[in-house]
């Protein structure tokens, strides 16, 4: 039985995701003795908490609830216990829910972690401890304060810049105002209160952000910050209202740590190892850049918007990302910053898909004859002057494509080509 996709559990938010939540906290819960469990303002998220913690106690665990809380901010708190349960479904529409679970050290769970509760789970063996082993549940109500004091240590207090919020009515609201407030900032919020029914889609692309581009600029603030449904996302918008797209976030991110090695996903630009730093490339998922990150690494993310920053957590942390950020405004336009990055065309999309396999799509990708071929996560064909990725999504029923290259009309040539395959396959 396989349950776990690239970012947890994720699914519809229905009686079949309801019963299997009681199932994992069955499972987790007789696994890890002291659980601290938070979720995102989703409207199903109560229920699926209420579920996974009434399996967690059943089992014989102490489950402490964190409240609406983002991931980021949940897993430091987990590092004072066994393990660290977050219902979310990140950046998924808000009919969706799901479960990410967290090692101390904020990382997710790892394979061998994931597979040892998908057999308890299918085994059928679920458990429930004796009556005199079952506990009640607690409270948690000091995750979000921590975490903020946490990130205050490690920036000044005196960050005068006007800075948008967009948090997307999701988890973040509940923090990164109030931080980047105490940091000194002038905090222009949009759509900063919890809310389940989200404002907008709750993915922080460029297509999802017209508000925020348009409020940045009329504001005349000198960037904009935007959010996904539990907070592990942070993407931006610079002081001439220009969408910063995540490669380029990524360089910036990178210098501002003084990385020499940096952990990132097969989809990102190859600027990335034009600019100097040692370069590991992971599968497409913020969980394979941690675990890549326990090896050696000084800095992590993807170009979606997953920032990882080691020597706070190995926990993808949109909220850290914006008070650095934020910081790196004070010193800088963001905009002479983010034009003096170099960059190449570089196209990204998908195709829903079903029935279609990844040998099938290899086959006739092979066919356009490339330099090197990496099989990391799908199929990178790699050529003199740019490169194609296609690869099935670990979250949604569709195949991915993105292509790069020295040329605007290459880049345009290598993805029409990933899309018209894939369509093929989908006729045969």
């Amino acid at each position: 039985m396989r349950l776990f996709g690239t970012s947890g559990i994720r699914g519809v938010a229905d009686k079949n995701l309801i019963q299997l939540a009681l199932r994992v906290g069955l499972a987790v819960g007789e696994i890890y003795g002291k659980v601290v469990v938070g979720g995102d303002t989703r409207t199903s998220s109560d229920a699926m908490k209420h579920a996974l913690t009434s399996g967690l106690l059943a089992a014989g665990s102490r489950c402490y609830d964190a409240g609406v809380v983002p991931t980021p901010t949940l897993a430091l708190a987990a590092g004072g216990f066994d393990a660290g349960a977050m219902i979310t479904a990140s950046h998924n529409p808000p009919e969706y829910n799901g479960i990410k679970l967290l090692n101390p050290d904020g990382s997710a769970f790892d394979s061998e972690q994931q597979h040892q509760i998908e057999e308890v789970i299918s085994g059928d063996a679920l458990s429930v401890a004796p009556w005199g082993e079952v506990r009640g549940g607690e409270i948690y109500s000091g995750a979000i304060e921590e975490h903020i004091e946490h990130i205050l240590q490690d920036f000044p207090t005196d960050l005068k810049v006007r800075v948008v919020v967009d948090c997307g009515c999701a988890a973040a609201s509940v923090i990164t105002p109030y931080l980047l407030k105490r940091l000194g900032c002038e905090v222009i919020a949009l759509n900063c209160y919890p809310s389940g029914f989200f404002p907008r889609a709750v993915e922080p692309i460029e297509a999802n952000l017209g508000d925020l581009m348009q409020v940045t600029r009329e504001a005349g603030a000198d960037l904009g910050i935007a959010h996904d449904g539990d907070g592990d996302r942070m993407m931006a918008v610079d002081d001439r209202g220009r969408f910063i797209p995540g490669d380029k976030l990524l360089a910036v991110f990178a210098r501002e740590a003084g990385a020499e090695r940096v952990i990132t996903t097969i989809d990102a630009s190859m600027v990335i190892d034009e600019m100097g730093f040692g370069v590991t490339r992971t599968e497409v998922g913020d969980n394979y850049v941690s675990a890549e990150l326990k090896k050696g690494g000084d800095f992590g993310g993807e170009p979606s918007g997953s920032w990882v920053f080691p020597a706070i957590s190995l926990c993808p942390d949109g909220i850290y990302a914006a008070a650095q950020l934020v910081a790196i405004a004070r010193r800088q336009k963001l905009s002479q910053l983010v034009d003096g990055i170099p960059c190449y065309p570089l196209l990204r999309g998908s195709v829903t898909v079903r029935g279609v396999g990844m040998p099938q799509l290899e086959q006739r990708l092979l066919a356009m004859e490339p330099l090197l071929v990496d099989n990391v996560d799908g199929i990178r064909l790699s050529f003199k002057d740019g490169w194609l990725l296609v690869r099935a999504s670990g979250t949604e029923p569709k195949v991915r494509v993105t292509a790069e290259a020295k040329s605007e009309a290459r880049a345009r040539e290598l993805y029409d080509s990933g899309i018209r395959v894939i369509k093929e396959c989908m006729e045969e």
